[in-house]
């Protein structure tokens, strides 16, 4: 393999741009060279479900042409991406990792892809999670399970697992994900990357297979903020094919991000007092009090404050995602489309056996889970009350936040755990989501960074969530804390000058 072609799937997005301006470097060159990591290390990994080699060239290709004619299409021009599996791609197969669509092909395009498109960024492939992104760790794909780059006995995390370990392998510079109670941020910080979860409205769900629609949103997972900020500015904007789109949250956002270690004068952080008790591990609270203090030392104000309805939020994120999960996949009936029982007496065992035979097991325990909440004498005794939950947990983070820019929390109480080690408790792998659904409650924005290496060598994040407007000023953050730390230079499972795995 070219000498050039690891170092070149080492850069930042923002590196790789910056050669793409000067003429250093071409797009078919770039892309060429994720393809080949992808040809070399995910037969080990797992990420891919399926690569768009000619056609990622072919867009490549048009990209250089614009270049070459100075008419570039946007700042991304040329650089590739890879979606995660729920994303609908016209003519592709979207199948969610799920056998009950593996063989459907979408007849339109995602308004999210459609932007990728529309900016020139060429479409690597798609990329494993969990079946219908129910999971914490994509062990619960139908095709097959993702491993961390990092140490492959370890989960990537979930349901965005394929996008993280994509990203932190050197197979895609920017990946999209979605994220319904963390599945975004919990596989960023157990791959050691950036992962970014937009205020509910600000990127279009049209065309995002839906999970629980009050929840879901689309966000991308790259090594820096910066990389990240730049994504945001393609895929952010109203859309009106999705209803529950918010114009008035399309921003530039990048305009916080400075070069160097810029001061963060003026910022508060808020240390909420009940992230902080048991079951987070020794090793996750020691990194995120020292990234406390290195922000203290940018110049920010860190206190600690009390979000009283937290400990509430990961019982109600269950009953109103089974629920919404519930009426969601009802769609999938082995009538309309998708995966069809061979063998059946009756509509009424057309519809069982076709559920039955095409549902992972994690799938069909969310539905029935849903579906018993929403049952007669049962709904105002769970759905109901999760729902007063939300509004009281949104009401408390509102006022923990009046003082403060952001709220610093762990991103999941412990690094990566080693594949099939919770898959026999279903209880112990959610109770690692508690961290993470209240900005999918709450529908603000956060982010995970990296912050730090357990005493296994995996990586730690950290999460920064703000109010609603407020993802410009966290992406800025972000990016200070990890030029003030020089977190990716020290934190990749992969050395990428000499193509090998970190030992």
């Amino acid at each position: 393999m070219n000498d050039r072609i690891p170092a070149l799937c080492g850069l930042t997005v923002v590196e790789l741009v910056r050669l793409l301006d000067r003429g250093e470097v071409s797009s078919t060159e770039i892309t060429r060279a994720y393809l080949n990591c992808i040809r070399e290390r995910d037969l080990q990994i797992h990420a891919f479900l399926e690569v768009f080699e000619e056609e990622a060239l072919a867009g490549a290709a048009m990209a250089d042409q614009r270049r070459a004619e100075k008419r570039t299409l946007s700042a991304l021009d040329g650089i590739p991406v890879a979606i995660k599996d729920n994303m609908v791609m016209k003519g592709h197969l979207c199948s969610c990792a799920s056998k009950m669509l593996a063989d459907f092909r979408s007849p339109y395009t995602s308004t999210v892809v459609a932007k990728l498109q529309a900016a020139g960024m060429p479409i690597l492939g798609r990329l494993n999670m969990d079946e219908f992104a129910m999971g914490s760790s994509t062990e619960n794909s139908a095709m097959g399970v993702t491993r961390n780059p990092w140490n492959l006995e370890y989960v990537p995390g979930g349901s965005s697992g394929g996008s993280a370990a994509a990203v932190a392998a050197g197979m895609t510079p920017v990946a999209l994900g979605s994220d319904t109670g963390g599945s975004i941020r919990q596989p960023a910080s157990f791959c050691g990357v950036v992962g970014v979860k937009p205020a509910y409205g600000t990127v279009s769900r049209y065309g995002l297979v839906a999970f629980a629609s009050s929840l879901d949103q689309i966000g991308p997972l790259c090594k820096t903020a910066a990389d990240a900020a730049l994504v945001m500015n393609v895929i952010a904007g109203y859309d009106a094919h999705d209803a529950t789109s918010d114009g008035a949250l399309q921003a530039n956002f990048t305009t916080d991000i400075k070069k160097g270690s810029a001061p963060l004068f003026g910022l508060c952080f808020g240390l909420p007092k009940e992230c902080f008790g048991q079951g987070l591990q020794e090793e996750v609270k020691d990194a995120l009090l020292h990234a406390a203090q290195r922000l203290k030392a940018l110049g920010a104000e860190v206190k600690e404050v009390s979000v009283p309805s937290l400990p509430y939020a990961l019982s109600a994120y269950y009953v109103i995602s089974s629920a919404e999960a519930s009426s969601n996949l009802a769609r999938f009936d082995g009538v309309r489309y998708g995966y069809r029982a061979k063998e059946y007496a009756d509509l009424d065992e057309l519809y069982r056996k076709s559920r039955q035979e095409a549902f992972g097991m994690e799938v069909k325990r969310r539905v029935m889970l849903g579906t018993f909440a929403l049952s007669s004498g049962y709904q105002d005794q769970y759905y109901l009350k999760a729902q007063q939950v939300r509004e009281l947990l949104r009401y408390d983070v509102a006022q923990a936040l009046t003082d403060c820019a952001a709220l610093l929390s762990p991103v999941a109480p412990t690094p990566a755990y080693r594949l099939g080690e919770k898959t026999a408790d279903p209880m112990e792998m959610y109770l690692g989501d508690i961290y993470t659904v209240p900005a999918n409650i709450t529908g603000l924005p956060a982010v995970s960074l990296p912050c730090g290496l357990s005493s296994s060598g995996l990586p730690i994040g950290m999460s920064l969530m703000g109010a609603r407007d407020s993802l410009p000023t966290l992406m800025g953050a972000a990016a200070c804390y990890e030029q003030s730390e020089k977190v990716n230079a020290g934190l990749h499972p992969y050395d990428f000058t000499e193509g090998s795995e970190r030992k």
